[in-house]
C-alpha cells in the first residue's frame, strides 16, 4: 500500500488545521555529531530539545480504496503530557517547481484514553514504534534528528530494536495554505547543511507504508 512520507515530529503542541512543508534526508550514526555541531551553529538555541517518544499508526478499512490513517503518540520523557491526535493528507501535486513537499496537517491534543477511542471507532493498530532524538528551531523551521526503533513486543516501549543505522533528518514549516514562499526559505536553510546531508523533497510515489 502506498502512503504519504512517514513523519516523525515530537509531542510539541497542537495545530488545527494548517500545512506542512517537509524536506527529509538521514545521516549515518557516525556522521550525528558532526550535524548537531552544524545545527547548534546555524538554530536559534545552542542546545537542542530531547524527546522520546511513542507513536501508533492507526488504520481504518474503507469499502473502496486506501485505508484512513491516524497517528497517536505521546511522550515517554514526560508521561504527564497530552496525547497527540495527528492527520497528515495526501502530499499536493500542484507546482513542481515547488522545493518542499506539501501536504494538510492537523494535530490536536488529546486525553491518554485515546488509543482506546480509535479502537472503538473501528480503527486498528497497524504498527507502533519508538523515536528518540534532538529537536532545533530556527525561525519558523522545526528541525527533527531522530532514530526510529521497532517495538518488539506490542506496547512494551522497553523493549525495542533500532531500525537502521541512521539518523532521520527532517526539516518542516506549519503554515496557512498558500505560503509558498517557506518552501524558498526551506532550501536556503538545506543549503548550509551540505555536504554533511542532502534534504530533499521525497517522492510520495516511492514511500511504502
Amino acid at each position: 500500500m502506498e502512503a504519504p512520507p512517514v513523519t516523525v515530529m515530537p509531542v510539541t503542541g497542537g495545530t488545527i488545521n494548517m500545512m506542512e512543508y517537509l524536506l527529509q534526508g538521514s545521516v549515518l550514526d557516525q556522521a550525528l555529531d558532526s550535524l548537531l555541531h552544524r545545527l547548534r551553529g546555524l538554530c536559534d538555541s545552542m542546545e537542542p530539545e530531547t524527546f522520546t517518544d511513542h507513536e501508533l499508526v492507526y488504520l481504518l478499512k474503507g469499502q473502496q480504496g486506501n485505508p484512513f490513517i491516524l497517528r497517536a503518540r505521546r511522550s515517554l520523557s514526560h508521561p504527564n503530557t497530552p496525547w497527540h491526535l495527528r492527520y497528515l493528507g495526501q502530499p499536493e501535486v500542484g507546482d513542481k517547481s515547488r522545493h518542499a513537499l506539501v501536504r494538510n496537517c492537523v494535530d490536536v491534543a488529546t486525553s491518554h484514553s485515546l488509543p482506546e477511542f480509535l479502537n472503538e471507532m473501528g480503527f486498528r493498530m497497524d504498527h507502533e514504534f519508538v523515536a528518540t532524538g534532538h529537536m532545533f528551531r530556527k525561525g519558523a523551521m522545526k528541525i527533527v534528528v531522530s532514530k526510529l526503533s521497532r517495538i518488539l513486543v506490542p506496547g512494551n516501549t522497553e523493549n525495542t530494536e533500532r531500525l537502521s543505522l541512521s539518523y532521520l533528518v527532517e526539516l518542516s514549516v506549519l503554515a496557512p495554505a498558500g505560503q509558498d514562499t517557506v518552501s524558498e526559505d526551506m532550501r536556503s536553510f538545506a543549503e548550509q547543511l551540505k555536504p554533511l546531508i542532502h534534504l530533499e523533497k521525497i517522492d510520495p510515489s516511492k514511500q511504502r507504508h
